[in-house]
């Protein structure tokens, strides 16, 4: 193992690192009047605050002691007040004022007293939707229940969601003809009665298209509903969602008509314009693992009404230089699914080796439930270049089939929790190739949140390889590790074997504690470990370390700074992330 540029990288990512660490130092005005609530949970201490007309003037310069006693005797009636929508309508509300110069503090001290209980909890639906089980579902979930304490949001949010339910389900007439909360104090006992009249339920009619972008056939692919399908507005923002991500349309619109009450029925009417053909883009940042790097992008977005389309991209960096024409062809779910051709130049450094390659590539991409599967076919002229011995040169014909777990936000708009990635791919020589191997690689992340602003992040990459003669391998089928999104602590690809010339297998994980701040910011901490391995049995490496990440307008930042404790001696290593969101 030899590091390359270590030095001229951490005095780059030092200089970096300064200003850096003053992003989150942003400093906040001090209340000059401080407000406790003892005596409740922290929601309706929250709610009692939120309140009071004292909450407003808790920054102010210019109020004098005679006000702040006045609003704080007002906060005895404020926070009783505040104590009803939870149930409370008994609460004893003392509050003391004292002063800690310059500031005040505000001491209110609550006896809630007994919580008003549901006695009746009665709601019933009507209508063709009396046995919808999705409507059903927000009743069993509601935590509106008898002997349950009385909380006035709770009895809102039922009528909201019950309403909401039915008309995302097609129950557009839905309405509520009885909506009742009556509370009897005195008993501390409470009655609720919700009557939802669901009406008929409705299906998408007529599908018009206005347009002359694409094909009419083409863009039906994109639509997520037939005529007769229960109407859903789910179904149309996933359309909607799929149209603008097809990146043909500058502006495109899926809009429902209005419904037809005797036929049950809605009429639906996409329109779009044309996208300007061509788009250039331009994209730079700053990696430890990648030193400075850029890339520049030409799409032609509508090489015809098919919806063909073609991308020449070329990325340079201090280890990596490539240039990548691709052109694809949409079948089937044009959202999911394509026929791919491409062809490229790539220069890389790998560990201690060099891999130069010139790849043409095949691929046919499809959709399967959640999964999105690839078969591809490679034909990859490569030249390694070794440190202490002659270039290996070889020509391989590479058929393969990977699955990707689709992110769950591709059509929905939902957050990504998750991603898994699997690939078996192989040369043999029966084929032509200069070797014969067979290889599979696999990877996995994911996020688990564990309340409020905490995650755990989990990831994890397996590959191992069978072939006779490891020396034959290129360096491109060749496992390394070490680096940024590897195993931190370490240089990219610095776990490269006891040869430094790459491993047969790969083993890596990682642990991470997250929590959320404001101003888009997020802290870690993490436990690495992986290596390279020629056998199963040979050591992991493994390192600690924290790290921090930052969204700007336009720009990511990740910082995390680790320390490797599996090779005693070794400093701490910086690994930062600078990347241009466009």
């Amino acid at each position: 193992m030899r590091p390359r540029g270590v030095r001229m990288r951490r005095r780059c990512a030092a200089r970096l690192l300064a200003p850096l660490l003053m992003l989150p130092l942003l400093a906040q005005a001090a209340d000059r009047i401080r407000i406790e609530v003892d005596g409740v949970d922290r929601n309706i201490a929250d709610n009692v605050r939120a309140y009071l007309t004292l909450s407003r003037y808790t920054q102010r310069e210019d109020v004098t002691d005679a006000q702040v006693r006045r609003l704080a005797d007002r906060a005895v009636d404020e926070a009783a007040d505040a104590l009803r929508p939870f149930g409370y309508y008994e609460a004893e509300v003392r509050s003391r004022t004292s002063r800690d110069e310059p500031n005040w503090v505000v001491r209110l001290k609550i006896r809630p007293g007994t919580p008003v209980r549901m006695r009746t909890v009665d709601v019933e639906i009507e209508g063709s939707g009396a046995g919808d089980s999705a409507l059903r579902g927000v009743i069993a979930s509601s935590p509106l229940k008898v002997g349950g304490r009385l909380v006035h949001p709770d009895y809102d949010n039922l009528k909201v969601d019950l309403l909401r339910v039915a008309r995302n389900n097609g129950y557009l007439d839905a309405r509520l003809t009885r909506r009742e909360l009556v509370v009897d104090a005195d008993n501390h006992q409470a009655d609720a009665r919700i009557t939802l009249d669901t009406g008929g339920r409705y299906r998408f009619g007529e599908l018009r298209i206005e347009q002359d972008v694409i094909k009419p056939e083409l863009l039906e692919g994109f639509v997520r509903f037939d005529a007769g399908q229960t109407y859903s507005q789910q179904d149309l923002r996933s359309t909607q969602y799929a149209l603008e991500d097809s990146s043909y349309f500058s502006e495109v619109n899926v809009e429902p008509g209005d419904r037809d009450p005797a036929s049950l029925t809605v009429p639906v009417t996409i329109s779009g314009e044309r996208i300007r053909r061509n788009r250039y883009s331009v994209s730079l940042g700053y990696g430890t693992d990648t030193g400075a790097r850029g890339r520049f992008a030409w799409d032609n977005r509508l090489v015809n009404r098919s919806g063909h389309r073609w991308r020449l991209e070329t990325t340079l960096s201090q280890i990596r230089q490539e240039l990548i024409g691709r052109y694809a062809i949409p079948i089937g779910d044009p959202s999911l699914e394509k026929l791919e051709f491409s062809a490229g130049y790539i220069n890389e450094e790998l560990g201690d080796l060099e891999s130069e390659r010139y790849e043409t590539v095949a691929s046919l991409t499809h959709a399967l439930g959640e999964w999105q599967r690839v078969l591809f076919l490679k034909l990859n002229q490569e030249t390694t270049t070794f440190p202490d011995r002659a270039d290996s040169k070889v020509l391989l014909l590479i058929p393969g089939i990977s699955y990707a777990s689709l992110p769950p936000n591709f059509l929905t708009g939902w957050v990504r929790e998750s991603a898994y990635y699997f690939e078996l791919s192989g040369s043999p020589q029966t084929l032509g190739s200069d070797a014969s191997y067979l290889r599979f690689y696999t990877r996995a992340e994911r996020v688990w949140p564990i309340g409020g602003p905490w995650h755990l992040r989990t990831r994890g990459e397996l590959g191992t390889s069978w072939i006779n003669e490891f020396s034959e391998l290129p360096a491109s089928q060749r496992f390394f590790a070490g680096g940024d999104s590897s195993v931190r602590g370490f240089g990219y690809n610095e776990l490269d074997g006891p040869d430094a010339e790459g491993g047969e297998h790969l083993l890596v994980g990682s642990l991470g504690l997250e929590r959320d701040f404001p101003r888009q910011l997020r802290g870690t901490v993490f436990v690495d470990a992986g290596n390279v391995l020629n056998n199963w049995s040979d050591p992991l490496e493994y390192s600690i370390g924290i790290g921090v990440r930052l969204r700007l307008p336009m720009l990511m930042i990740g910082l995390d700074v680790a320390q490797a404790l599996s090779e005693p001696g070794k400093r701490p290593r910086i690994h930062l992330n600078i990347t241009q969101v466009l």
